[in-house]
């Protein structure tokens, strides 16, 4: 079955049983054979000591199988650094040269028991070209990434670990700047930096000049790290408000809505993790050097080995399920010891409770915890490419034929060449089966909670299939590497207050 990262109005509604029902509880068998009962995910502020340190703070994880060139790949993707405002200055958002990011990958029984068979390293470095200056970011208008007028300048490298040997992947890429505004025309429509940021394309060729300067591709990996819209969307708000019916004035209202975040995306071949005829598990996390000793203005040093401070599967698990008193624990916690010591909030989630569901789907969840226990995406590879989601405003590539929101609950599905799936290897197109860019995960998880899929046939509530109204994203996503939307420009941007999505443009 199937979780996100919050939840909204349940009621005790008569059982619909429809094609994607049937679909759905057969994939959430296969993952609980693949990976029985251990899970975890995390959000955008999901752990008291967590919103302390943004730049290491995981907001969202994706994994999908994608093809570009005729090329197959895993797809990954891991944001940090949650509700970026645009255009802040003088100085400006950036990955944290002090931080490992890391993307994990996990096969076979490696799946189960919570371990990585492979992870990829992301680390970086800053370069101030001018430092006699107030100027920190930007000298003048930006042409290409790095030149002249960028005077802050990110630079990184991607180590692979494999069975304890360590390769490097990327020496020296780039990161793009951010999208401040006139000083970054080209990320916005008509080259002009007081427009709205540009929508997402269907064609690499399409990309803009700082987007696509951006984009690496070395051993037949492909990479991108950069500022990018936050592509989370929901109405988050109202549940910190305690509205679980979604019933305030500002309906839609989409909570992330206007910001930007820090994204590294990763294209993984498929050679690279022992073929495409398997599935596999993906997840990220951070970490930090247990000891950092600062002197004037020498660089900080570390004195004892890299921890991990946070960590993200799923969306939704420790934020909306795991109780105050383990959410920095969990983030501190590896994948191993998800079932012993996190496995009971899935089992039995609070949230079900204040949501209002019947008392006999409050406890005993199975079909919750095979998700979110051990908390990684589960992928099958063997399917054809992920249909992708595009945009609605004036200008976005449209969704790819096929695409729902929903993913199953919307008749999405792909076809598996190693599970049987619901009849002849149908499975999921979205999340649960990984996760895209486009997936309405809330409300995926508010119908997972409010149904029973435990049940043989599996009782579905499909009786409202837009939670919190808000089914979109606020600019179109990408369909091509980085898959992520254009970062919001510092100039011109929707935020909270008058509209939850973009208006036409």
């Amino acid at each position: 079955m199937l979780l996100s990262r919050r939840t909204g109005c349940v009621a005790d509604q008569p059982t619909l049983m429809t094609k994607s029902t049937r679909i759905f509880a057969s994939f959430a068998a296969a993952l609980t054979a693949v990976a029985p009962l251990s899970s975890r995910a995390s959000s955008h502020m999901d752990a008291p000591l967590i919103t302390l340190d943004p730049s290491a703070n995981t907001t969202d994880v994706y994994a999908f199988v994608s093809t570009e060139s005729g090329q197959k790949y895993l797809t990954t993707a891991l944001a940090v650094y949650p509700f970026e405002e645009p255009g802040i200055g003088p100085n400006n958002f950036k990955f944290d040269e002090n931080v490992i990011y890391q993307i994990n990958v996990a096969r076979g029984a490696d799946i189960a028991a919570g371990l990585p068979t492979v992870s990829y390293r992301f680390r970086f470095r800053t370069i101030t070209k001018n430092r006699d200056t107030v100027a920190q970011a930007f000298l003048n208008v930006i042409e290409q990434i790095n030149d002249a007028g960028q005077n802050l300048t990110q630079h990184y490298s991607v180590f692979k670990r494999a069975a304890g040997v360590n390769t490097t992947l990327f020496a020296d890429a780039l990161v793009p700047p951010n999208n401040q505004g006139r000083v970054t025309p080209y990320y916005n429509q008509g080259d002009n930096g007081e427009s709205r940021a540009r929508e997402g394309v269907a064609v690499a060729t399409a990309l803009d000049r700082y987007t696509a300067g951006g984009t690496f591709a070395s051993n037949g990996y492909r990479v991108f790290a950069g500022q990018r819209d936050d592509g989370f969307f929901a109405d988050i708000q109202s549940i910190f408000d305690l509205d679980f019916s979604f019933s305030g004035p500002n309906k839609p209202f989409d909570s992330q809505g206007g910001f930007n975040v820090h994204t590294i995306v990763f294209n993984i071949p498929m050679s690279e993790i022992g073929g495409d005829q398997q599935v596999v598990g993906v997840w990220a996390d951070t970490l930090r050097p247990g000891t950092i000793v600062l002197s004037n203005e020498r660089k900080p040093q570390s004195t004892k080995p890299f921890v991990q401070v946070a960590r993200q599967g799923n969306p939704l698990f420790c934020e909306a399920l795991v109780p105050i008193r383990d959410k920095d624990r969990y983030n501190r916690t590896p994948l191993t010891e998800d079932a012993s010591r996190f496995q009971k909030y899935a089992l039995a989630p609070e949230l079900a409770t204040l949501l209002g569901v019947p008392a006999d789907r409050r406890k005993n969840r199975t079909d919750l915890a095979a998700i979110f226990i051990p908390d990684m995406l589960k992928v099958d590879l063997s399917t054809g490419p992920a249909r992708l989601a595009g945009g609605t405003n004036a200008g976005a590539a449209p969704d790819d034929a096929g695409f729902s929101r929903l993913g199953i609950f919307g008749n999405d599905t792909l076809k598996s060449k190693v599970q049987s799936g619901f009849g002849n290897g149908t499975v999921p197109g979205g999340w649960p089966n990984g996760r895209r860019f486009g997936d309405d995960v809330l409300d995926i998880a508010v119908i997972a909670i409010k149904s029973d899929l435990r049940t043989s046939p599996p009782m579905l509530d499909l009786s409202s299939t837009d939670i919190d109204r808000v089914t979109k994203n606020d600019i179109g996503y990408n369909k091509v590497l980085p898959y992520a939307a254009t970062p919001q420009n510092g100039r011109n941007h929707p935020h909270h207050g008058k509209t939850a999505t973009a208006p036409s443009q």
